[in-house]
């Protein structure tokens, strides 16, 4: 039987009432939820819905913040680069291209300790007694620097406004409102008053179901300037993680003192492309722990007072990485995260250790989007069929909207689409009915964080992606609804011992040189290359992306140019003349690029070596090439920006580097712009166009075929062993 409710989560206030209870109808919703900067409606309190309060363990209450200055949260943030012109002493303004509204100095606690002053020409810390802080001027002063060495200040700063608080009202021009102060649950007095806060709480709001966390206790980085741009976003950086508090109880933990280096990393605020260091790794392994620990308290009052406890994948999530094993300790029943694409999406339905997973999905009612002459309806196709093709592999259990109903109730058209995708997911969700879908390989991404962070390691926060990743983000998307069981996987993991690629069919690497997600330096230990190679050799598949094992060392920039049968010119070999120019676009991996492939950018200077198969090459520069190594291959492609062709040609690109060109027709289907998905435990398939044109295929299934058109955006449902319903 078709099921016409449930599985959706709308948001409500309480100047739209009357809506609410429509759109609750229309949608088939079965959840209402209030939202930063609404108020839950009196009326609705007996609503016949599961109820959501967004709770925030860290803000929404000034009172205590400023009673208690010294618990308020703080960041470690670096100065720019300043220069010592002479042997005068150099000042360094600290607050430089930092928004005073968001941080201010903290130079309560002992600033001999707790920050570092850098020669950076040097690459050495300044003894204390080098430098001085000239607290009317907001300047550190170095009395006799160096001349003409660069030096930088790291120092810790208070979060006197909370920075999603901050992001909100500036999106949505908010007046006339108090600025909400981030306080650190971490420490003791703001650790027991929180306990006591949610209890109370609860008790207050007897007709909620659902505590929504939003999240637990440290948030993202997230720094804004003088002008309230956006200057830096690390979607997993700790770095607004610290206090002397935490930095005390990390040193007796760890058995070494603590550096602001450890987090500062140069300036580079060990954000996601940096290989992390085994100092950095050891601060993120204790904060996990400790956050866990700690929002572990909160759930289980959350459950003793009778709630469900929810966690949003985002905001003050650090240290609540769901992909590790401290996380499945808290105990939370659900999480929540916005979905903005299909990576984004696989992000939160892979979760372990839940109950259940929700989607929030685009776009969010902001006025960002839903304004005169907006078009939320483009934006709300375009995520709905982006994320489609994630949920037919793996689905998340409800789907949701978040901001301002009344914003949306002002498209009408908006609304149909919406009560379309409702519709469409509940009927996704009872034909997959929990069954694994079928899988032609067994995939691994291999980078520096692995399972850490899942899907989702490349964005800047949700979605989001910098230009230059767009390699990564690329080859993310195309798996996220790919016939795979995908894994990811970290160099520790090669480290620990050679079972780490034991049932991996083809391994992925892919990014820039000297990244985290490439591996860097970490390709000097012979342990990691030879390993890979002996996989390889062994019969096991390789795909490189971009510049994969790329730092230079030992004669070699790609430390697997051997496996991958190509090198990256870098000024060292210009003497050795290169010769394998010829190309072979007949090949099973270009079958379906019959107008070319998009590299996107692409890399310069890459040649390949004597008995490597070049595919593309354009200007004497390697695009794409294949090599055999031993019992194995291997697949070099210089870019794969995220499309439907690339899609196939990374599928046929994973099928030839493992030797399974013969089952490119099980459970297929031809048209680039459609796919098939098959539940072999339910004898249930679909073929799902992916584009609102409509489309003709033909369908690989049950070991026969036939032709198809689909409707745009259709998705057609079958039994096996029959080509109709």
């Amino acid at each position: 039987m078709k099921t016409t409710k449930g599985r959706v989560t709308i948001p409500t206030d309480r100047d739209v009432i009357p809506e609410t209870l429509e759109i609750l109808r229309r949608w088939g919703a079965d959840a209402v939820r209030d939202c930063d900067g609404t108020d839950f409606p009196e009326e609705l309190k007996t609503v016949d819905a599961k109820v959501y309060a967004t709770y925030y363990t860290t803000r929404k209450d000034n009172a205590w913040a400023q009673a208690n200055p010294d618990e308020v949260q703080q960041c470690y943030i670096m100065t720019g680069f300043y220069t010592a012109a002479g042997e005068e002493p150099l000042a360094i303004p600290l607050m430089q291209g930092v928004s005073r509204e968001l941080m201010a100095v903290n130079d309560r606690d002992d600033i001999r300790r707790w920050w570092e002053v850098m020669d950076r020409t040097a690459a050495r810390p300044l003894e204390p007694d080098a430098w001085r802080y000239d607290g009317a001027k907001g300047c550190v002063v170095i009395e006799r620097p160096e001349p003409f060495h660069d030096y930088t200040v790291s120092f810790l700063a208070y979060l006197i406004w909370d920075p999603v608080h901050m992001y909100n009202a500036v999106t949505n021009g908010w007046k006339d409102f108090e600025h909400q102060i981030t306080f650190d649950v971490r420490q003791p007095k703001t650790h027991a008053y929180s306990l006591e806060r949610l209890r109370r709480f609860i008790r207050e709001h007897p007709y909620v179901d659902v505590i929504r966390y939003t999240t637990f206790f440290h948030q993202f980085t997230l720094v804004f300037d003088e002008l309230r741009r956006e200057k830096y976003v690390d979607w997993y950086g700790y770095s607004a993680s610290v206090s002397p508090y935490i930095l005390e109880r990390f040193e007796r933990e760890a058995g070494y003192p603590f550096r602001p280096e450890y987090i500062i990393d140069q300036g580079y605020y060990n954000n996601q492309y940096r290989v992390p260091t085994k100092e950095y790794k050891d601060f993120l392994a204790f904060q996990r722990r400790e956050v866990a620990a700690l929002a572990k308290e909160l759930v289980d009052i959350t459950h003793e007072m009778g709630r469900e406890a929810m966690m949003f994948l985002g905001d003050h999530w650090i240290g609540t990485e769901p992909y590790m094993e401290e996380f499945a300790s808290i105990g939370l029943d659900a999480v929540v995260g916005s979905v903005g694409n299909g990576s984004t999406l696989r992000l939160i339905s892979d979760i372990p250790g839940v109950k259940y997973t929700e989607g929030r999905f685009l776009p969010y009612f902001f006025p960002d989007t839903f304004h005169p002459g907006g078009d939320p309806v483009r934006e709300a196709k375009e995520n709905w069929l982006t994320a489609r093709r994630a949920i037919l592999r793996k689905p998340v259990d409800r789907i949701g909207y978040g901001g301002y109903l009344k914003l949306a109730c002002q498209f009408p058209e908006f609304l149909d689409y919406v009560e379309q995708v409702c519709s469409e997911f509940r009927e996704l969700y009872d034909n997959i009915q929990g069954r694994k879908p079928w899988c032609v390989r067994r995939v691994a991404v291999l980078n520096c964080w692995g399972r850490a962070r899942s899907w989702g390691c490349h964005m800047v926060h949700h979605a989001l992606y910098q230009k230059q990743n767009y390699s990564y983000a690329g080859v993310i998307e195309a798996l996220s609804g790919a016939p795979y069981d995908v894994r990811f996987l970290s160099f520790d993991e090669i480290l620990a011992g050679p079972d780490a690629l034991h049932g991996v069919d083809v391994l992925l690497n892919i990014g820039d040189g000297d990244t985290a997600h490439t591996g860097g330096a970490v390709w000097e230990d012979p342990r990691v290359s030879s390993t890979v190679r002996q996989f390889v050799w062994n019969g096991g598949g390789f795909i490189g992306v971009g510049e994969p094992s790329g730092h230079q060392y030992q004669g070699r920039y790609f430390q697997l140019a051997g496996v991958l049968g190509v090198e990256k010119e870098t000024g060292f070999t210009l003497n050795y003349d290169k010769y394998n120019w010829e190309e072979h676009p007949e090949h099973f991996i270009l079958a379906d690029a019959g107008g070319g492939v998009d590299f996107g950018e692409g890399k310069k200077s890459i040649y390949a070596l004597p008995g490597t198969t070049v595919l593309v090459q354009r200007d004497r520069e390697v695009q794409l090439a294949v090599h055999e190594f031993g019992g194995g291959r291997a697949v070099y492609l210089s870019g794969l920006p995220y499309s439907f062709a690339n899609s196939r040609l990374l599928h046929r690109a994973v099928l030839w580097s493992s030797h399974g060109e013969k089952e490119l027709e099980r459970w297929f289907s031809s048209n680039i712009s459609t796919e098939l998905h098959a539940y072999p435990d339910s004898g249930r398939y679909c073929v799902v166009n992916n584009t609102y044109e409509p489309q003709q295929t033909t369908v690989f299934a049950d070991g026969g075929s036939f032709q198809l058109t689909l409707e745009a955006g259709e998705i057609r449902w079958y039994t096996q062993k029959t080509a109709a319903e």
